[in-house]
């Protein structure tokens, strides 16, 4: 199926109003022509500045703007339009590299190729084109031979065989509900009516909040592919993306294994000083259990102050406390969550006199990605150090936030060793007071 080709384009400046931001979505022939309507919209703009102009100050004039419900997201900034359907036109099934490569062309009615792979590769997977900043294209492919748009997105991050569309990625996959949603899964939106130009898919990264009213998003759009806050289940058409599991996913390391595959290796090989695959192992399923906030960069084998955070929540989520909740897994702890039973470890909650509880070290280190890094840096915008941040405050521990602490402890009075821009508990306490 060989699909008609479009070229997206950027508004003409990088004007923020509503109208420029609609633009970003728009499109135009390959000769080049603006559509009508960009320039009927623009011409409206026009219209309604020079309105507000003559009203003066005293007479605003209304503004469209997107109401804003506690707990979801805020559409996103100009540089970041919300996407959507009609603004991210698909291809049709193809080869890698297109029709034309160098890969054999797809056959009508060929069999379907379901391909073993884990969570933790298809996000891996989805994270190298957001690192690449990968255009957006219904007719390029990029240099792993996948075609640039939303559709080809999530047949890169699944590794198909071929690009697929959203008319056929289901064919791919399970559905599943929205309590199911796990990283890897999709949300897919096919509209028959309008299928290359009214559909489109996401690819889910978890969920942002306890009551699963937002989640992450890799979705490619224009103009790059992007990792944002998406409310549930899609900005416009939320009614109509379906969640779909692919078929050919297996057991990932980050899930709780069989009973009989993974037997409780003995209290030896847990605690300071060990270094061995059960710990691995033991870091991946408390993840999978709500644990993750707990690892800067995940789970490994050498043991931690994360791995005994993280297994001592977990405890304490079950009821248990005293020597039964000392953060070292026995085989009680051990057989919940290699059978996936018992309670899932809790968000962190609010320490004494409201202070959030300090997280640890680890969640404020080079590579660090979490919720308490986006919790930090916004109660330094708070408390005036924003002017270390050209954007965000975001959940990636950067530079921005390890210059804005430095100037929070320095203003403490602090020197030397105890304004070296890591937060510690001293510095959690006095910024959240």
């Amino acid at each position: 199926m060989r699909s008609p080709v479009f070229e997206d384009i950027d508004p003409a400046s990088d004007c923020d109003c509503p109208g420029c931001v609609r633009g970003r979505g728009l499109f135009r022939s390959p000769a080049g022509r603006t559509p009508a309507r960009q320039a009927a919209a623009h011409r409206a703009l026009v219209v309604a500045a020079v309105t507000a102009a003559a009203l003066g100050a005293g007479q605003a004039v209304p503004a469209a703007a997107a109401t804003h419900t506690a707990g979801r997201p805020s559409a996103p900034r100009a540089d970041q339009p919300p996407g959507g359907e009609s603004g991210t036109p698909q291809g049709g099934v193809s080869a890698l590299f297109g029709p034309d490569g160098p890969n054999r062309p797809v056959k009508e009615g060929e069999p379907l190729a379901i391909g073993a792979t884990t969570r933790s590769l298809i996000v891996g997977r989805a994270k190298k084109w957001l690192d690449a900043r990968v255009p957006y294209s219904m007719s390029r492919f990029w240099r792993d031979g996948y075609r640039q748009d939303c559709s080809g997105y999530v047949s890169m991050a699944w590794n198909l065989p071929r690009n697929e569309w959203t008319g056929s990625l289901g064919q791919y996959a399970v559905r599943i509900t929205k309590d199911q949603l796990q990283p890897g899964d999709i949300l897919l939106f096919h509209n028959p009516d309008n299928p290359q130009k009214g559909s489109h898919v996401v690819l889910f990264g978890g969920w942002k909040d306890p009551r699963h009213i937002s989640y992450t998003a890799y979705e490619q759009v224009p103009p790059h592919t992007r990792r944002i806050t998406t409310p549930y289940a899609y900005w416009t058409n939320s009614k109509r993306y379906v969640p779909y599991r692919y078929k050919g996913l297996t057991r990932d390391l980050a899930a709780p294994a069989a009973p009989s595959s993974a037997p409780y290796p003995g209290a030896a090989y847990f605690g300071p000083g060990a270094d061995n695959p059960h710990v691995a192992r033991l870091g991946r399923m408390l993840a999978a259990r709500g644990g993750a906030s707990y690892y800067a960069k995940g789970p490994g084998s050498r043991w931690s102050d994360a791995d005994r955070r993280a297994t001592r929540a977990f405890q304490r989520a079950q009821g248990w406390t005293g020597a039964a909740a000392n953060g070292l897994p026995g085989p009680g702890t051990w057989r919940l969550l290699v059978t996936g039973k018992g309670k899932d470890i809790k968000a962190a909650a609010p320490a004494s006199h409201g202070v959030p509880g300090y997280p640890g070290r680890e969640m404020f280190r080079p590579g660090a990605e979490n919720r308490y890094v986006t919790e930090l840096g916004r109660q330094l915008v708070r408390k005036g150090y924003g002017r270390f941040y050209r954007n965000g405050p975001g959940p990636r521990w950067s530079d921005a936030d390890r210059r804005a602490v430095e100037a929070f402890q320095r203003a403490q009075g602090w020197r030397g060793g105890a304004a070296d821009g890591l937060p510690g508990p001293g510095t959690w306490r006095r910024l959240f007071a």
